[in-house]
């Protein structure tokens, strides 16, 4: 009644003034004018059944009107005047619009209505979502958040493959397979779904993890808090969608070049206490893995590959909430082609197998399930408890023919493991200067390798025999790991912020090894726009035990599958001390600087190399490591324009490997024994910049990654080419009388087409020669529900 009211004098004033002016038609004219539009709510849905009343200046109601399945209304046979258009709908809060209709016209009206559960269920939301803030902090660290918003502003938006999605961030490098490098580390990547551990899968190329179904992404570097512990070069910690503020949903296609195509879905909802969000995706292209060569077509690279997420939530009071977090991802791949290549061996009744004919694949399967319990007991605690399942396997099927005429052996490689365990946190806010947290992970893995070779008698490049031989390599493991972590989050005053704790870890699989590591970091807030960290963390590391395949070397020795050295002292635990400052400066609202710098002193530093045909990760140790580098990112935002730029210098040294040492040649081994070398994923710069902007209904978009390049060479004392790959985008919502509300973007990858060398075989544990993409087209729609 009252916005009725409102309008009214609105009207009546505006009537006033259009008689003044003499510009308001007589009322006794014959109507032929009319008023159509459309309803929506707050997120941009259509709104069925909703009415709609038309009033003249003095509140009298002319006529009325439905709108239909697509929200749509028409108000016919007007007069000219000023009229009020009135829309309502329960559940929602009435609005209205102001038209001003000229003789024998059609005006347009469009009326958005607020749902009046809106505000109590964001309320409700960030309650439930505040105990998983509370019990995890980044105090001393360095933390770069990234939103839907901001994956929506890439070029691929939230098709983003997510590797893709943290180059954005500061200090990440790209190499092949999909891999990432975080400020020098050779993966070290733990992820996070809400705060909850997933155990790693086993390496590959595939990304188990879709984009879509992220809310938000935060990267954590840097010295963390006590809590954080096994992967620490980076926390990917994946917020996701949950359906509390949504009813509906969206499906999607995407085609482009590479014959690629992608179906997707996703839908959410919430009905009472109980919330939902799913998302699924299938997807087939011609380029599953980076082309070996530098042709704009790969040879025998297609893959197929499906993802399917689930999140359900039930809230079982005002102080406690239960969560299902289920996911799956299963890609195959076809390994790419090298044509022309010289056969190396001789196979009886096979006298030519040309290399483009080759055919191997791999196949990559990962599942994983949660169950967490999230609550709070009073006013002081917080805690979330939650049990977890994974499942990860890896299958490499050579080309037998093939791979025993071009490398003298092919190896069948069976890789699974199956991990259960419980991760308990919680915090406890003692008075106002002190905050306590503690918690405890436990994890147990089944891990099996099943290893079926075939080779030539002899030695590498040194056949005695034409007919191959046959040997299988099957070994098992059950691998524990446990920690445990206090801490406290003590305010010494307004502006200066203290985490202090420690954590003891344990690990006992192919190697035993523990450690108790403190932590502290501290946070000063200058001035309302600079703030200071400064950190200081003890890490323990243990080696990936899905990776180490526990050969037995003795079996290969006296054939072509032999590696070229016999010693294998067992993979050892990392050990570092690392040190991080940084500050970042707001300059405006508008425009926000950082700059951080760390160094990291290692014992025992893990690495990994690609040993062999099979593209499967070996770990193994640099006695003495050092790690150390400087990052300077920037963010502007004003109205619908956003930018970025990071600029990263980095430098990753090891010295003397001691494990795993058969896979290395003897002169290179006794190279590094006795020299810094850098890492093979070493990239002294990398830089990444973007910008998007939004004029009306379309977004433009663009981005960019240069890369100095990572290592090559003998030692890894050379380096590969620097590079630049520049993106583009288009995206434009349609909102239709038929299909509703549609959204079509057009992205162009490598817009130069500039070809360049990520790796090219050479290298510290490098296998294949791998190149980036070059100029690639997509095209998506998607319809939104």
């Amino acid at each position: 009644m009252k916005r009725t009211l409102i309008a009214s004098s609105i009207l009546i004033m505006l009537g006033g003034f259009a008689h003044a002016s003499d510009a308001l038609i007589a009322p006794h004219i014959a109507p032929a004018g009319g008023i159509s539009g459309q309803v929506h709510d707050a997120l941009g849905r259509v709104l069925a059944h909703a009415l709609l009343v038309l009033q003249t200046a003095d509140g009298k109601t002319v006529t009325t009107a439905m709108t239909d399945a697509q929200g749509h209304f028409v108000l016919a046979h007007l007069s000219a005047g000023i009229y009020a258009v009135v829309a309502s709908k329960a559940g929602f809060v009435t609005s209205t619009d102001i038209v001003s209709l000229a003789a024998n016209t059609q005006a347009t009206s469009t009326l958005t209505l607020t749902s009046q559960a809106a505000l109590e269920v964001d309320v409700v939301a960030h309650k439930r979502n505040a105990v998983r803030n509370t019990v995890a902090r980044d105090t001393g660290g360095s933390n770069y958040r990234i939103s839907a918003q901001d994956i929506a502003a890439l070029p691929q938006g939230a098709s983003t493959p997510l590797n893709q999605v943290l180059l954005q961030a500061p200090g990440v490098a790209q190499d092949s397979y999909g891999q990432l490098h975080i400020r020098g580390d050779h993966g070290n990547v733990q992820y996070r779904i809400n705060n909850i551990i997933i155990p790693e899968s086993i390496s590959g190329f595939g990304q188990s993890l879709d984009t879509r179904f992220a809310q938000s992404v935060n990267l954590l570097t840097g010295a963390l808090p006590a809590e954080y512990g096994y992967r620490t070069a980076g926390v990917v910690d994946i917020h996701t969608k949950d359906g509390l503020l949504d009813n509906g949903g969206r499906i999607g296609m995407r085609v482009g070049s590479d014959n690629t195509r992608e179906l997707s879905g996703e839908t959410s909802g919430h009905k009472g206490d109980f919330s939902y969000y799913l998302n699924a995706s299938a997807q087939a292209s011609d380029l599953g893995i980076e082309n070996p060569t530098a042709s704009h077509t790969a040879i025998h690279d297609t893959t197929h590959q499906h993802k399917e997420f689930g999140y359900f939530s039930y809230v079982l009071s005002d102080t406690a909430r239960l969560s299902l977090i289920l996911g799956n991802a299963d890609n195959q791949f076809q390994i790419p082609n090298t044509p022309n290549l010289t056969q190396n061996y001789t196979l009886n009744g096979v006298p030519v197998y040309p290399s483009q004919n080759l055919n191997e694949r791999q196949h990559e399967v990962t599942r994983y399930g949660i169950v967490a319990l999230q609550g709070t007991l009073g006013d002081k605690a917080d805690y979330q408890l939650a049990l977890f399942n994974r499942y990860t396997k890896v299958l490499f099927d050579p080309d037998a023919a093939g791979d025993l005429i071009y490398t003298g052996v092919a190896s069948r490689v069976l890789r699974t493991g199956m991990a259960y365990g419980v991760q308990a946190d919680g915090s406890y806010h003692l008075n106002p200067q002190h905050t306590l947290r503690a918690g405890v992970f436990v994890s147990q893995e089944q891990l099996d390798n099943h290893n079926d070779v075939q080779a030539f008698p002899g030695a590498p490049n040194a056949q005695t025999s034409s007919t191959p031989i046959s040997f299988t390599d099957i070994n098992s493991k059950v691998a524990h790991l446990a920690g445990v972590y206090v801490q406290d989050e003590w305010k010494l005053t307004d502006k200066l912020t203290l985490n202090y704790g420690a954590r003891f870890d344990q690990v006992n699989a192919y190697v035993q090894g523990s450690q108790l590591s403190p932590r502290v970091g501290a946070v000063y807030q200058a001035t309302p726009s600079t703030t200071v960290h400064l950190g200081y963390a003890r890490y323990f590391t243990p080696p990936p035990n899905e990776l180490i395949s526990g050969q037995a070397i003795a079996l290969s020795q006296g054939t072509t599958a032999a590696p070229p050295g016999t010693q294998n002292d067992a993979v050892q635990p990392e050990s570092s001390d690392y040190y991080d400052l940084g500050l970042s400066h707001q300059f405006t609202p508008n425009f926000t600087l950082g700059l951080d710098t760390y160094y990291k002193q290692v014992t025992n530093l893990l690495d990994e190399g690609q040993f062999g045909s099979a593209l499967l990760y070996t770990p193994f140790n640099y006695r003495d490591g050092k790690v150390y580098g400087a990052e300077l990112t920037g963010n502007y935002r004003q109205g619908d324009f956003s930018a970025y730029f990071n600029l990263a210098r980095a430098v990753a040294l090891g010295k003397n490997i001691v494990s795993s040492q058969y896979n290395f040649d003897a002169t290179e081994l006794a190279y590094i024994s006795n020299n810094w070398v850098h890492l093979d994923h070493d990239q002294a710069i990398t830089a990444s910049v973007g910008a998007a902007y939004r004029w009306q209904d379309t977004r433009y978009s663009a981005s960019a990654l240069y890369g100095s390049g990572l290592r090559s060479g003998f030692a890894n004392t050379d380096s590969l080419p620097a590079y630049v790959q520049v993106n583009v985008a288009t995206a434009h919502t349609f909102h239709t009388q038929l299909a509703g509300k549609l959204t079509a973007r057009v992205s162009l990858l490598n817009l130069f087409d500039k070809g360049y060398e990520i790796r090219d075989g050479s290298g510290i544990g490098v296998g294949a020669p791998q190149y980036g993409p070059r100029r690639t087209v997509y095209f998506s729609v998607n319809k939104y529900f």
